[in-house]
This record gives C-alpha cells, sequence and structure tokens, in this order.
C-alpha cells in the first residue's frame, strides 16, 4: 500500500456500547459513513447486498459506507458500534482501493481496544439505536463538530485505535474493481483522484491512446457501465456525502462537483439515489 496510509483520515462520529432485546430491526440502512462492530454477547443478522451474515460474539463486523442493509434481531444481542467518517478533501481514500472482509474473528487485545475506544469518546454515545434519530444531516454535522473540537491527544488516541481495527480488516482485503486491462486501471484511478473536476469521456480514451468507440466498448466489457455512468455514479455518490456533512448549498455541492448544469445534477441525483438531493439530506438513513 506504499504511501496510501496518507490517504486515509478516519474519524469517529459515534461510539457507544448497546443492549438489545428484539428491537434491533431497521430495514433499507445506507449511510454515507462505515461502520465497525463488536458483538460481545447473543445472536442477530445483517443482510448485505451478498447475503445474511450471522454476527456472532468475539468477532468484528465493517459494513462500508454507501452499502443498503438491514438489521434483523429477534432475542437478547450486545455490542459495540464505531460509525467513522471518512475526512479525505482529495477525493480519494485508501480504502476506495480495497474491498474489506465484513467479517472477521477478533484478536486478542480488539476488545481492550475497542473498551478504550469507548472510555476516551463517552459523549459519542448513540441516545438510541434508531438510524432515523443519528443519521441524519443536523446529527452528523453536530458529531464532526465535536469530533473535531476534541483535545489533540484524545484525537491521536482515537485515530490510533481505528487505524489499528481497520489494519484487522485490511489484512484480509482484496483489491477493489480489479480489471484486467491495465489502461481502464490507469482510467479508474484518474477518475478517483480527479472526481472534483469535469471529466470528459473523450479525454479518458485520449489518454490511454485509444479512440472514443474503442474507449467506451472497451470500458463496458471491464466496468459492465459506460464512462459517463461510472463517472456520474461516483459523483453523486461523492455529493450524498457533502449533503450530510456539510453545510452548504445543494448547487454549491453541484458545482463542486463540476456540475455546470443544476437542473442535470438533480436529475441524475434522482436517477442514482431514488430522491431529490434536499430530501436525501434530510431522510437518509
Amino acid at each position: 500500500m506504499n504511501n496510501e496510509i496518507e490517504m486515509l483520515h478516519p474519524l469517529v462520529l459515534n461510539v457507544g456500547y448497546a443492549v438489545h432485546n428484539a428491537d434491533w430491526n431497521w430495514t433499507d440502512v445506507r449511510s454515507p459513513f462505515m461502520r465497525i462492530y463488536y458483538v460481545t454477547g447473543g445472536s442477530a443478522r445483517v443482510q448485505l447486498p451478498d447475503g445474511i451474515i450471522e454476527l456472532k460474539p468475539h468477532h468484528l463486523y465493517f459494513i462500508p459506507s454507501f452499502t443498503t442493509h438491514s438489521y434483523i434481531c429477534d432475542s437478547y444481542f450486545s455490542l459495540y458500534y464505531i460509525h467513522l467518517y471518512e475526512d479525505n478533501q482529495g477525493g480519494h481514500s485508501l480504502l476506495d482501493d480495497w474491498v474489506l472482509p465484513n467479517e472477521i474473528s477478533a484478536s486478542e487485545h480488539d476488545l481492550d481496544l475497542v473498551k478504550k475506544l469507548c472510555e476516551i469518546n463517552p459523549f459519542m454515545k448513540l441516545p438510541e439505536s434508531n438510524p432515523d434519530s443519528y443519521d441524519n444531516n443536523p446529527m452528523l454535522m453536530k458529531s464532526l463538530m465535536v469530533n473535531k473540537s476534541r483535545a489533540v491527544y484524545d484525537k491521536v488516541e482515537s485515530r490510533g485505535i481505528v487505524y489499528i481495527l481497520l489494519s484487522r480488516f485490511l489484512k484480509h482485503a482484496a483489491a477493489a474493481e480489479s480489471v484486467k486491462d491495465e489502461r481502464i486501471e490507469r482510467v479508474l484511478d484518474y477518475i478517483r483522484n480527479h472526481i472534483y473536476e469535469n471529466i470528459s469521456v473523450r479525454h479518458l480514451a485520449a489518454s490511454v491512446f485509444l479512440s472514443e468507440d474503442h474507449f467506451i466498448k472497451l470500458f463496458k466489457q471491464e466496468m459492465c457501465s459506460t464512462p459517463l455512468q461510472y463517472i456520474n455514479s461516483k459523483k453523486i455518490e461523492k455529493a450524498q456525502l457533502l449533503l450530510v456533512t456539510e453545510n452548504v448549498s445543494v448547487k454549491n455541492i453541484a458545482y463542486r462537483l463540476s456540475f455546470d448544469d443544476y437542473s442535470y445534477f438533480c436529475r441524475i441525483f434522482k436517477k442514482i439515489a431514488g430522491v431529490t438531493p434536499n430530501e436525501y439530506r434530510f431522510t437518509v438513513k
């Protein structure tokens, strides 16, 4: 991973311990932040796009940001939860390049690390487990402000613990969006690193010395979408994150992502996210 660690800037939004009794049942949760769980007792399940995972004690679980999932709990269940926001201004994170496993066995000292993270961040405990209560623009903004106003030593210690926990998953990670053609790999890397800029398909084709038609055909073979569809999906994903973590207008976000036509941005956003940008800002969960 070389110096890619410099692109990883996780901030703790929420951390705490929760006990449930058949009351951890939330459907179609899709958040702009990632989750880490350490299960301590009981049983529950998480429905992910690839299937259902049984949550077992003394295991760590990872749910990436923007992953639609549901919780299923019909008995006693206890866990520690950690919600992390990626504070990367350049538009690209180390985690963009890797697919982390959803489940791993916890190592000997992981529970102590999670408990320590709770101890130094007691004010980041969730008031309730319903995502509607905390997964929205006002609460996320408040959590980010609290995080950034903490003492430097708390920030350093918290980030150190988070790095260690993420390293457990990264040890078993696989390269993301693995493609056979090196030219498409270079294009994907360019898109990730220039997500805030105007990215033209013509420029991408020229950068790998292909005609535009040939490039589009090759890209679709590798990625199962056209270059424009892929670019728009990544831009809208970034817009979703900005909508719930920054107090700026929708139009400002559209222009920041190099959408010159605001109406076009709103149409694309609704097509991909299912709701308008304003609806997303206040109903995300």
